[in-house]
């Protein structure tokens, strides 16, 4: 004991002698025994003396029980502020009930008031579109992105619009809607054309002149693609290259995007058909489908792919999301739930149902298929993976 106290007080003599007789010691006994602070060390305000930011998430010292768990991605260029409001409508809730006052969808109820994002799924405006800034949306995992018309003479909705920001977008970007195909001029020596479906130009007959059309048609297909194949970018699937990776992918010519539009989500086109009638889209769950080469999509991956990896922390949380708590059906009584009553923790060796009856577990639900109606989903190439056959990433 008394060597401890003794061995402290030589090392405060040691470093006020240091401290004393130099500000900065270069070489000496003190940096044996602390460093100086960086200015990334020294907080600034409260809220960085908590955080401890990593490279992916933003987690937090556990200064009380409801941050001790939380984990956030982290989005620096996220806009802070509020939506613009020309672009939002009110959203009024349910609680989880129908028409008829009856909760059809249980654990839902309260949560923060919003508002709804009008996120334009179609994009029929052609031109260049600025990106104003990337916002958050409460209503969907993905992050949305406010762009601008470059044209002057549109005005309000037109002029404005959300879309549905793809991973690396950012403000200050240029996207641009092609859906009503390749205007004229935009690459020297193409001219889109739904026959062609993007592939080649006209062929001449003979030798030398074959060759020379060839490789004037593949230098203006490389350039159209290189115009064109951009994040953010929307385009028919006749004119997006096999193996590129898109997102909301639409079901009819004239229809919007409806598929692979949650986040971190991306589809692939695999093949396209000889016949230039159909395209080969692999979506998010591992279903190769058939969809109209007519159909548009967007390139890239959909952004906020870190969102599934969050953790909320502390059940108020939950709550401001409009989750209500969750009550397990062998702990109601038994008019109450198909699983409930009896003595101890046990269902009774019946079949996993929800609260109505209905089997949860290992019932097919989805109608198209094998097992379906006949014809009712022929597009699908192959069905997802099951069971032993789901892949393992």
């Amino acid at each position: 004991m008394s060597f401890a106290r003794g061995s402290a007080s030589w090392l405060r003599s040691c470093l006020s002698s240091l401290s004393a007789s130099s500000s900065r010691p270069s070489n000496g006994l003190l940096r044996r025994f602390a460093t100086e602070a960086t200015l990334e060390q020294r907080p600034t305000d409260v809220n960085n003396a908590l955080a401890r930011t990593s490279t992916l998430f933003k987690t937090y010292k556990p200064v009380s029980p409801g941050i001790r768990h939380l984990r956030r991605p982290l989005n620096p260029h996220i806009f802070e502020g509020r939506p613009l409001r020309l672009l939002t409508v009110p959203l009024r809730k349910k609680g989880g009930r129908n028409a008829h006052g009856r909760i059809t969808v249980r654990s839902r109820g309260g949560g923060h008031r919003r508002r709804i994002r009008i996120v334009d799924f179609m994009r029929m405006a052609p031109g260049p579109h600025d990106v104003v800034r990337i916002e958050y949306d409460p209503n969907r995992s993905a992050h949305i992105a406010l762009i601008q018309n470059r044209d002057p003479a549109v005005a309000g909705t037109k002029k404005w619009s959300y879309i549905l920001a793809c991973e690396g977008l950012r403000a200050g970007a240029v996207v641009e809607s092609f859906r009503q195909g390749i205007p004229d001029g935009l690459v020297p020596g193409y001219v889109d054309s739904r026959v062609k479906r993007g592939k080649t130009l006209d062929d001449a007959e003979g030798g030398a002149e074959a060759a020379q059309a060839a490789g004037t048609a593949s230098l203006t297909l490389g350039l159209l693609r290189a115009r064109t194949i951009k994040p953010g970018n929307v385009l028919p699937l006749r004119l997006i290259p096999t193996g590129t990776v898109i997102h909301s992918v639409a079901l009819s010519p004239l229809g919007r995007g409806i598929l692979v539009r949650s986040a971190g989500s991306f589809g692939q086109v695999i093949v396209h058909e000889e016949a230039g009638r159909y395209t080969q889209v692999r979506l998010q769950s591992g279903e190769v489908r058939k969809v109209l080469q007519d159909c548009v999509a967007t390139i890239g991956k959909v952004s906020n792919p870190l969102w599934k990896n969050r953790n909320l922390g502390k059940a108020g949380r939950a709550r401001w999301l409009g989750r209500r708590p969750h009550v397990r059906g062998v702990a109601m009584n038994a008019n109450d739930h198909p699983h409930g009553g009896g003595r101890g923790k046990s269902k009774s060796n019946k079949h996993p149902v929800s609260i109505w009856g209905w089997q949860t577990k290992g019932k097919r639900t989805r109608k198209p298929g094998p097992k379906g109606p006949k014809n009712s989903n022929k597009m699908v190439v192959r069905e997802r993976p099951r069971r032993q056959d789901t892949r393992s990433g």
